[in-house]
């Protein structure tokens, strides 16, 4: 029997790694901005057209590569960021395993300008993982990526690719964890020639007013504990500007954006008594903690984290909600020994002063007309004998005519002694 297990070449293999990495046009937007981050850069700027299907440019100010660097950031496992097994537990930067890159122009067009500050430049040219061009060029210091067409040579995902709004709306999110965790860095998101974001280097509060709105600074409460475990600080929603869609949710550790499950329950258990079943707080907290307590090597896009000391974080971060919201009178309460109650009016034991400069005020009591004491009494007598008489003859004559006489005759009556 001849042997059948044969290795795959690069090129299928980064393809496979794509499918892992490279899920859409967003995911390439991560890694490329996450590169710059790594790199230095003080400001960075992303270009996007036709929501990432025809080019996703970012541009960065950082170190740059030089030429042998440039070639060998495409290779696969290639990475200046580890050298070791035992450093992926000592991780300080975004990018660490050297597939990004590889599994990017394994399924795109790639063509790239960098530059060092003391080399010359240099651009290159990739095409479906095979390097068509590389040769020097005057740029500035930094690099400028561009990815055109993505998933060119594999129709099944670019079919499957979703609507411009949506893929842009998946751009944009992650535009907005990538801005939320780099507050010291300008960021430009520009879509189809149109500036959709241009913020600069500010503090937490200020970058998560420019991203989500000017009036959310004023729903938010800080949060912050100390510990030898952890270094907690962020911002937690008052529960009155809790949402039922599309709550803003996020949690970053290191500087790094995660999906935690466990911190997310805690919060939410902070808010037990003082929110609906169908709404959510809004919520931004950072964690910090040493790089050899945490496990960030366990998803291909680095989204979920394992913490070692897992339990007591939480502990530390529900207490440091609930202190935050009780000291901010986020939680109601109930004063039992109010001493210095106002009285109301209307329970007073004294009866209230009028005003003194009331114009409306009458100087004097009004007075009231003289009346008579004894009026003139009626002759009931005479009333009733006429009455009598009357309805004697009533029952001889037309009862229903006399009727009615009687009763205008008390009508006016009684109407000449209102007159009186």
């Amino acid at each position: 029997m001849s042997d059948i297990i044969k290795l795959l070449p690069d090129s299928v293999a980064n393809q496979i790694a794509a499918g892992e990495v490279i899920q859409r046009p967003a995911s390439v937007v991560k890694e490329l901005v996450e590169n710059a981050v790594d790199a230095g850069a003080s400001a960075v700027t992303i270009v996007v057209k036709d929501a990432g299907r025809t080019l996703i440019q970012v541009i960065d100010n950082g170190r740059g590569m030089s030429d042998t660097d440039a070639r060998m950031a495409f290779e696969r496992h290639a990475t200046s960021k580890i050298s070791a097994a035992d450093d992926l537990f000592g991780l300080t930067t975004m990018g660490f395993r050297g597939e990004a890159l590889a599994s990017i122009c394994a399924v795109a067009r790639v063509e790239v300008r960098t530059k060092t500050k003391d080399a010359a430049g240099t651009r290159l040219v990739i095409n479906g993982s095979e390097v068509e061009s590389q040769k020097p060029e005057s740029a500035a210091t930094g690099t400028n990526m561009q990815v055109k067409n993505l998933f060119y040579n594999v129709p099944a995902r670019r079919k499957f690719l979703k609507k411009d709004a949506v893929e842009m709306a998946a751009i944009t999110r992650e535009f907005e964890r990538l801005a939320l965790v780099n507050t010291g860095i300008d960021f430009t998101l520009i879509h189809n020639d149109v500036t959709i974001f241009s913020l600069r280097r500010s503090t937490e509060l200020r970058r998560i007013a420019d991203l989500f709105g000017k009036n959310l600074d004023k729903q938010l409460i800080p949060v912050e504990a100390s510990t030898s475990l952890v270094e907690l600080r962020g911002f937690v929603g008052l529960p009155e500007y809790a949402r039922r869609r599309n709550p803003l949710q996020y949690l970053t550790v290191n500087g790094r954006n995660m999906r935690h499950p466990v911190f997310h329950k805690a919060v939410l258990e902070c808010y037990e008594g003082l929110l609906g079943p169908d709404v959510q707080p809004n919520y931004f907290i950072d964690f910090k903690v040493d790089p050899s307590t945490i496990d960030v090597n366990i998803h291909p896009t680095k989204n979920e984290i394992k913490f070692e000391n897992e339990l007591a974080i939480r502990q530390i971060l529900v207490a440091a909600i609930k202190e935050s919201l009780g000291r901010f009178n986020a939680v109601p309460s109930i004063d039992f020994e109010a001493a210095d109650v106002p009285d109301i009016p209307a329970f007073a034991s004294k009866p209230v002063a009028p005003c003194a400069d009331n114009p409306f005020a009458a100087t004097e009591p009004p007075r009231v007309p003289d009346r008579p004491v004894a009026r003139e009494t009626e002759n009931w007598d005479r009333f009733y004998d006429a009455f009598n008489s009357r309805r004697a003859k009533c029952r001889s004559n037309r009862p229903e005519k006399c009727f009615r006489a009687n009763l205008n005759s008390m009508a006016r009556l009684r109407h000449r002694r209102r007159c009186r």
